[in-house]
């Protein structure tokens, strides 16, 4: 899908540079989705060691199902519901800041809240610290996918502009025509006063041989 081969590009990104990009929310049946969740670690220099739990709460229900758990390197699918659909696409290593898991077969009764939590041990000079985030991502499966926003923006914007520019090239096409025309007119008055000056010399002249 090309939603998730661009997400997949900002998740990569973050591996050198670590950023907290949103996950997409919207999935489409039948196809593969990418769960994103990222919690970036504020400082590099310090070692760390990260579990990532994944838990689903379907659509109209309360509790919450483990599903998913992946503790570098091994990962582990908890429920049957998504049975060899699941798949780590997060940081290959134990100090994990990408928790993203891919979804193949997307079906409509994936539609719901999913949860990740970071389970991250910070080895410090005096003691281990550990931290915990939690982070939530509310999925809508369709049957169709929806353009996004700034596609359609962008679509609209295109054809502003190629009416802005067609209208902008009419001025400019009147704008020559009455300027050549302009000018046209000015030459041919310029060339009846002279052939008229060249007439009346011409007939001054002849008077002058009468005369004598």
């Amino acid at each position: 899908m090309e939603l998730i081969g661009s997400q997949e590009a900002l998740l990569s990104q973050c591996h050198g540079a670590c950023a907290e990009v949103d996950s997409l929310t919207e999935a489409v049946a039948g196809k593969g989705f990418l769960l994103g969740c990222i919690s970036c670690k504020r400082r590099e220099e310090i070692s760390a060691q990260t579990t990532v739990d994944w838990h689903f709460k379907p659509l109209g229900e309360e509790q919450f199902r483990h599903i998913f758990h992946y503790d570098h390197p091994s990962a582990e699918i908890l429920h049957e519901d998504f049975s060899n659909r699941l798949e780590w696409h997060g940081t290959q290593d134990r100090d994990i800041q990408i928790g993203a898991i891919y979804i193949h077969n997307v079906t409509f009764n994936d539609t719901g809240t999913y949860q990740c939590t970071f389970r991250r041990t910070l080895f410090l000079e005096l003691a281990d610290m550990h931290v915990i985030v939690e982070k939530e991502v509310e999925l809508s499966v369709v049957a169709v996918a929806n353009r996004e926003l700034t596609a359609v923006i962008s679509e609209i914007m295109m054809y502003v502009l190629i009416v802005v520019l067609q209208l902008w090239l009419i001025v400019v096409v009147v704008y020559c025509y009455k300027k050549i025309s302009d000018e046209h007119e000015a030459r041919e008055a310029r060339k009846a006063l002279k052939d008229q000056a060249a007439l009346l010399e011409s007939k001054d002249n002849c008077d002058g041989v009468q005369l004598e």
